[in-house]
């Protein structure tokens, strides 16, 4: 019985360190790559100007966009899903999306309450604030990163991997949102 908890140890290892190596280069990549551009001016001020629009909102209204934006998930012209995809900070998300040559598959920023400002395209829900892309990096503060599990991603039709951080205001240094990048796993 020793020889074989060994032996399955042993067998383990390989697989724990390969398991490492896709979050260890997507957190080298978006680092190297996604960091320096992140905080565009024309990211920051659209997070800014919504977290001053969504200063003292409840969660049951939270809750209602995100049903609404649900609902509408279909609908690229519904007024809600315009006022985040029709936005100077979403064309420059998707800018970069083109600039990845393939690499970057999405892109999407979060305010100080965890609702969609900008996206590179549709996503399924508007409130991120109740995931760990969001309450793992907003509230941790500068320097913190979160990076999910290689998943397949229908609406992209891609393994991706994604990597999460807090957005920073360069002016004060204060943590104003979080971004969210999507990385092609085989493209890595």
């Amino acid at each position: 019985m020793k020889t074989l908890a060994l032996t399955a140890a042993l067998f383990a290892l390989p697989f724990c360190a390969l398991a490492a190596e896709p979050a260890e280069t997507a957190a080298s990549y978006v680092t190297q790559n996604v960091l320096p551009w992140a905080s565009n001016p024309v990211l920051i001020d659209a997070i800014l100007a919504q977290n001053a629009a969504h200063a003292g909102m409840a969660q049951a209204r939270i809750d209602e966009l995100d049903l609404q934006w649900r609902a509408e998930t279909g609908d690229p012209e519904s007024a809600l899903i315009k006022s985040v995809l029709g936005t100077p900070a979403s064309a420059f998300l998707s800018e970069q999306i083109v600039t990845a040559g393939g690499t970057i598959t999405e892109v999407f920023v979060m305010d100080n309450l965890g609702l969609n400002v900008a996206a590179s395209a549709v996503t399924s829900d508007y409130w991120q604030g109740d995931e760990e892309k969001f309450t793992e990096t907003f509230p941790k503060g500068a320097g913190s990163m979160h990076i999910g599990d290689i998943d397949y991603d229908e609406s992209t039709l891609t393994y991706q991997i994604q990597v999460s951080f807090p957005m920073i205001n360069p002016a004060d240094g204060a943590v104003i949102g979080a971004m969210t990048v999507a990385l092609d796993a085989q493209a890595m």
